[in-house]
């Protein structure tokens, strides 16, 4: 009995839209989100405000990261702090109490953005998978100087190229391209 192989192709169709002007990316962000489009990828040399809405992106999680390692850090650090001022190396500084916590105040706060700072830092870097060697990927030239790209996934086959080309060209599209491309994002 013969297996019936479906043999799956991992490239990804991608249509590769280049600007000259941030109101026109903006726009066309916005019309393609309208249209149900799949919007992959945006680069631009600058942020742009309100880029995020039009893509409908979700509001980053990395603040409430942020939060919680800052306060585990601030926590740990007054935890040993007392720890080691009170029960395992008491000493009598000038007859002050050996759990005096608002002597902890200041060196707490200055460990506690410590914490948050380096462990957003890490998280950030680990999440977006930005470690140390990758190689930088531009979906056109320019767009790290004074050109705005816009990427759109063609998911199915009701995809129309023509009517997107349409509507993009409607923002004064400077250059359209379509890629076959896994390594694009």
């Amino acid at each position: 009995m013969a297996k019936n192989l479906i043999s799956r192709d991992d490239n990804r169709r991608f249509l590769l839209a280049v600007f000259e002007r941030e109101e026109d990316i903006l726009g066309a962000t916005n019309a393609a989100r309208e249209r149900g489009l799949v919007i992959a990828d945006v680069y631009t040399p600058y942020a742009i405000h309100g880029l995020d809405k039009a893509m409908g992106l979700r509001p980053s999680r990395l603040p409430w990261v942020c939060f919680a390692l800052g306060l585990a850090g601030a926590s740990f650090k007054v935890w040993f702090e007392f720890w080691t001022s009170a029960t395992d190396w008491p000493i009598n500084v000038g007859g002050k109490p050996w759990n005096s916590l608002p002597a902890f105040v200041p060196v707490t706060f200055e460990v506690m953005v410590l914490f948050a700072a380096l462990s957003t830092v890490a998280v950030f870097l680990v999440g977006r998978r930005l470690l140390p060697g990758k190689r930088p990927r531009l979906a056109a030239s320019g767009v790290t100087d004074n050109r705005f790209a816009l990427v759109i996934e063609e998911t199915d086959a009701t995809f129309d190229l023509g009517e997107v080309s349409a509507m993009l060209r409607s923002f004064g599209v400077s250059h359209l391209e379509e890629r076959v491309d896994q390594d694009l994002l």
